[in-house]
């Protein structure tokens, strides 16, 4: 298990030994700050270590590393706003019983002339803790957060802030070469020579870091709010279906075509249509120039955002390696069964019950049929009007990381179908269309055998009879427990899986 460096060389252990306390796969409101040049965060974890929830969520943009360029000095209004927040901040955390509270700054602490000064304020006056790291220390700490949300990323990170910008390879579950810029907007606003003399400055300064790192990355990471700004504003020009930024993907193409619509459109208006701050707007323009030299200098085949990033670096950073190898959607579909479900356990039984329906199922669509199963009762709480959308819409925007958009979405139809026949009519239908035809049909499949497994019996389905398929036949065989609970709902439900899966039915 690994500490955090910082610029003097000196290693710490920022959470102490928090998974030696705590259950080995459940947290207790971890709370992280994160001191950027242009946003200051307080983040508080709960729940499953492997897929952390957000307790607690809140942002300041105070604006640290506007004019530091200039000045060599961070921002003063940005001060008084950044140590008002941490003040806050501190304040929250003793309310919430979080004891530490980390606290990592990055690139406008470490670079200003007074930087030290503001980290001796803040930890004299609130008490908090200020790890003030190094660049190369903030690339390594991203990657790890993207390896939290993406276990089997491979590739290239690239962390954006306002006054730098970090590069990190990702792969088989490592974090390899890294490097600092300073490519952040802050920083290039103060670049002489117009438009034409900044493209020559993020032209030049990407060759250089493309030397360094290597344009052989098939699949960039991108983290950072300036690049979330610009995911969003792609999801706008293109009407995507869905607003969940994590793991959004991008072509190069796309990038370049919402590079010139943005280029090209009011920022107002463009603000007016998406939730994107006035002082986050302010960076765009600029940060759109990077993004639109990465993706051509670096040529990826694709760009995917990533919420993820040195919050979640940090609780990676102290997790054993066998938590780590733990899938985190599993994690989590598991806390929340734990958490939610009438029957804690029911969802691997169910599971166990269907699986001669899934034997073929590739890893990666066995993966998602398990998590249906754990997540299958989590939303019995909900009106029963509205309980098949209500489950779809949770899982499509649940905080679930290695969890893509068609997997949101094959998950949330699945569970829609647990709960209702037909999906003609659906609000949620829009979404449908990040699925193939295949793909929807497979949903509707799995969805259905969880409606009839999880009522044909309340405990164990197993304890009840035994599903086969005997050649274009579905087979039901019936224990003596079995045929006491098959009453004409139980039937019906079952005929309906066998029409789904376009076989006869028989029950023996």
């Amino acid at each position: 298990m690994n500490g955090v460096r910082t610029t003097t060389g000196k290693t710490v252990e920022p959470f102490g030994k928090m998974f030696e306390k705590l259950p080995k796969r459940a947290l207790s409101r971890v709370g992280v700050v994160d001191v950027g040049s242009n946003s200051i965060r307080l983040v508080v974890f709960d729940g499953a270590a492997r897929s952390p929830a957000y307790f607690y969520n809140e942002k300041v943009m105070a604006g640290l590393g506007a004019q530091m360029a200039k000045t060599g000095r961070l921002n003063p209004e940005g001060v008084e706003r950044g140590f008002a927040a941490l003040q806050r901040f501190a304040a929250l955390a003793k309310g919430m019983d979080i004891d530490p509270l980390t606290c990592v700054a990055t690139a406008a602490v470490r670079e200003a002339a007074d930087g030290p000064a503001f980290k001796d304020r803040v930890e004299r006056e609130t008490g908090i803790r200020m790890h003030v790291i190094d660049g190369e220390e903030e690339a390594r700490l991203s990657a790890q957060g993207v390896l939290l949300g993406w276990p089997d990323a491979k590739g290239l990170v690239c962390d954006i802030g306002g006054n730098s910008m970090e590069l990190a390879e990702v792969a088989d579950g490592q974090v390899g070469k890294r490097v600092s810029s300073q490519l952040g907007p802050f920083r290039l606003q103060q670049v002489s020579g117009g438009k034409d003399g900044l493209r020559k400055h993020i032209k030049k300064v990407m060759a250089g870091l493309a030397q360094v790192m290597g344009t052989h990355h098939e699949r960039i990471y991108l983290v950072g709010g300036s690049w979330r700004a610009i995911a969003r504003l792609d999801m706008e020009r293109t009407s995507y279906p869905m607003t969940v930024l994590h793991e959004y993907r991008m072509t190069p193409k796309a990038v370049s075509d919402t590079v010139a619509w943005i280029a090209a459109n009011d920022l107002n208006g463009l603000r007016s249509q998406v939730e994107i701050s006035a002082s986050r707007m302010e960076l765009v323009p600029l940060a759109s120039m990077v993004l639109a030299q990465l993706a051509e200098t670096f040529a990826p085949t694709e760009l995917a955002v990533s919420s993820y990033g040195i919050r979640e670096g940090l609780l990676y950073e102290q997790m054993s390696d066998s938590l780590r190898k733990r899938d985190p959607l599993i994690e989590a579909a598991r806390f929340t069964e734990r958490q939610m479900a009438r029957m804690p356990g029911s969802g691997k039984k169910l599971y166990q019950f269907l699986q001669p329906l899934f034997q073929e199922a590739p890893p990666e669509r066995d993966r998602l049929i398990r998590a249906a199963c754990l997540l299958h009762d989590t939303s019995w709480r909900a009106h029963p009007d509205y309980r098949a959308d209500a489950c779809f819409d949770n899982v499509t925007r649940a905080n679930m990381a290695a969890l893509s958009h068609p997997e949101r979405v094959f998950l949330g139809l699945a569970l829609l179908h647990r709960y209702k026949n037909s999906r003609a009519g659906s609000p949620m239908a829009p979404l449908f269309k990040l699925l193939t035809d295949d793909q929807i049909n497979d949903a509707e499949v799995l969805g259905k055998a969880m409606r009839f497994g999880a009522m044909f019996a309340l405990d164990d389905p197993a304890d009840a009879g035994q599903m086969t398929i005997d050649g274009k036949t579905l087979v039901l065989k019936l224990t003596p427990t079995g045929r006491k609970l098959m009453g004409e709902v139980a039937e019906a439900r079952f005929r309906s899986l066998c029409n789904a899966l376009g076989l006869d039915g028989e029950i023996r």
